[in-house]
């Protein structure tokens, strides 16, 4: 009697261990790539800057009281999180449309749209960012065809226009993937079902597809904001020095001014500070979406 109901138990634990096997490599890179550079990262915020070396292994506090002190760095806060915020409406505003017709298309148009969604990713971020140069610049193709219609120039790079455009551009197909996954498990019968019942196109959108979706949005708005205010490369190239955004603020800290305690410090304050608001707004959707019982 008992090795039968050891038997089970046994079994269990052996199925928790291979379970355990599994996740085993995705942790070790989590660990190995994540999680060990930030604790070196914090560490190194602690350390006192030196001129003769990155930092001297002395503790202090004055690097956070420098950061959280120093009202610029709060409008490099503020700016690199609007930047994001707009990024993600934008995205989810422009890509909710694309991601409902590939998740309701047919089989075979359903493989030509998601082609065309994937194909930028085949293409480097940095060339991608070279072409709107092409496009935005002052001698660009856009504004030498306002040229052209008597329109005159418009201001479309090295500004927070410029690197809005290439970061919606890049990041759209990263919210189209999450929202077409999400909208693809919505059946269509409850549609046709609240559009029988009298509900316009508008209203069975608003009442039945986009609250059903919403852990496509959740998903895809945390997934592109999160990617939009830690870029480097579209900010820099499409902003210029006129946007400055806590990326490349932290890189100029470390690289310019030699200054890493001070850098690693505001890298790790940025940190906490975006934790705290994914933190936030999932707790808020979460409530938004929980159906009432």
């Amino acid at each position: 009697m008992q090795a039968a109901v050891a038997s089970p138990r046994a079994r269990s634990d052996v199925r928790a261990w291979r379970r355990g096997l599994l996740i085993a490599p995705a942790l070790g890179v989590m660990l190995v790539f994540f999680v060990l550079p930030y604790l070196n990262l914090l560490l190194i915020s602690f350390f006192t800057p030196s001129h003769q070396a990155p930092y001297l292994r002395v503790l202090t506090l004055a690097n956070y009281a420098r950061v959280v002190r120093d009202p610029f760095t709060w409008g490099v806060v503020w700016r690199t999180l609007w930047l994001g915020a707009l990024t993600t409406i934008l995205s989810l505003v422009l890509s909710y449309p694309v991601a409902y017709h590939l998740a309701r298309a047919s089989r075979r148009i359903k493989g030509v749209l998601m082609i065309l969604v994937i194909s930028p990713l085949l293409v480097g971020v940095l060339i991608r960012t070279y072409g709107w140069i092409i496009l935005l610049q002052d001698t660009g193709v856009i504004n030498q065809g306002l040229r052209a219609l008597g329109i005159g120039r418009l201001p479309l790079m090295y500004n927070q226009t410029g690197a809005l455009i290439g970061l919606v551009h890049v990041f759209i197909p990263f919210m189209v993937l999450s929202l077409a996954g999400s909208i693809q498990g919505i059946d269509p019968e409850l549609e046709m079902e609240a559009r029988s019942l009298g509900a316009g196109a508008w209203r069975t959108f608003w009442r039945v597809t986009l609250p059903l979706s919403l852990p496509g949005v959740l998903a895809g708005t945390v997934l592109v904001f999160v990617l939009a205010i830690s870029s480097y490369v579209i900010p820099s190239l499409l902003g210029g020095f006129t946007v400055l955004t806590v990326p490349i603020l932290v890189v100029r800290t470390i690289t310019e001014l030699f200054n890493w305690p001070a850098g690693s410090a505001f890298a790790i304050l940025f940190f906490a500070i975006t934790l705290a608001l994914v933190w936030l707004y999932l707790r808020l959707l979460g409530r938004i979406s929980r159906p009432v019982t």
